[in-house]
């Protein structure tokens, strides 16, 4: 036991005194210091701080700015948000499958970020190369910009609406949802009631004017059914009056589904517009795996009406926190 006790006594001063004889020497005999060799520690340490940054953005959390008005006044355009990269699972890289996923879905209301289905990629390395700067500067400098000069989404926010074995229709702009076993379809506002959810989504667009974009899109399916403008009842051509002067219609959804409708009255037989005309009147089924989101701004918001239903897998997380700008800053589990 002595000879252990000495032992450890020896090699703890041998390893004292070298150390202390390293900080001596170093003392006495500075290196050097350089601009290439400056130059070459800040390299480092920023990329070991990028690289640190893409991974925190991978797989713990994202900074994210809202980029359009679709999530008014629930999120603003120029809002920056938290979003929480492994509630719903961890993605290996970005679009890729995840890890921990099970009974981690989403959940009713939650406001969710996903690939954009309807994103045009300029090819993997531009898309890579966006990522990692625009993860690596915390959402400040995004380079994908679309040829008009605004930003190109790659990620959407919108809030999950519908979910699987349910149908959900549009009636002039109003959601209705006929959950899984029902025949019945209730109204988004009674839903939301029931369940206590936010009331973030709203409408913006007068009832009154359904009445001329349903005329509007009616016009367009004579027209391409080829039947002449005489042939119009007057009172669709009465009717179309009043968004005469507008240049595209509040509602293109509607707008949509009254070409549909006349399409189909017009030739019955013709099954790619009965199938278009069924969709619009029937609603929209969502699959299993599947989330249909939608825009709070529901009359300004390119979402799950126009693209359809969402892969839960391209889900890539939830947004939990607006902190900036400042006057604003307040967490969104529920909002």
């Amino acid at each position: 036991m002595n000879r252990f006790l000495s032992f450890l006594e020896q090699t703890t001063i041998r390893i004292l005194t070298h150390r202390k004889a390293l900080k001596a020497y170093a003392v006495a005999n500075p290196v050097k210091r350089t601009f290439l060799g400056e130059v070459k520690g800040w390299a480092d340490a920023l990329v070991f701080a990028v690289f640190a940054v893409l991974l925190i953005n991978q797989y713990i959390f994202q900074f994210f700015v809202i980029p359009t008005p679709s999530m008014e006044s629930t999120l603003n355009v120029g809002d920056r948000v938290f979003v929480s990269k492994t509630i719903y699972g961890v993605e290996i890289y970005p679009g890729g499958p995840k890890i921990a996923s099970r009974n981690r879905q989403v959940q009713r209301d939650d406001i969710i970020t996903f690939y954009n289905p309807e994103y045009s990629s300029k090819g993997p390395f531009f898309d890579i190369l966006s990522q990692i700067i625009y993860m690596g500067t915390f959402s400040l400098v995004n380079i994908d910009k679309n040829e008009d000069g605004s930003i190109a989404e790659r990620l959407y926010v919108k809030r999950a609406i519908g979910f699987p074995s349910e149908v959900i229709r549009f009636r002039d702009g109003n959601v209705e949802v006929r959950q899984a076993g029902s025949a019945v379809f209730t109204k988004e506002a009674e839903q939301r009631s029931e369940l206590y959810l936010a009331e973030g989504p709203h409408r913006s667009i007068d009832a009154a004017s359904y009445e001329g974009i349903k005329a509007w899109g009616a016009l367009f399916g004579y027209q391409e059914s080829n039947v002449t403008m005489q042939s119009v009842p007057t009172y669709l051509r009465n009717q179309y009056l009043s968004v005469q002067g507008d240049s595209y219609p509040d509602d293109y959804f509607q707008f949509e589904a009254s070409k549909s409708r006349t399409k189909h009255l017009f030739n019955p037989s013709d099954s790619a517009a009965r199938s278009e005309y069924a969709f619009y009147k029937n609603g929209m089924y969502i699959p299993e795996g599947y989330i249909l989101p939608l825009g709070d701004n529901r009359d300004n918001s390119r979402d799950g009406r126009y693209f359809g239903p969402v892969k839960q897998t391209k889900i890539n997380g939830s947004v939990r926190f607006l902190f900036w700008p400042l006057g604003r800053v307040r967490p969104l589990g529920n909002a």
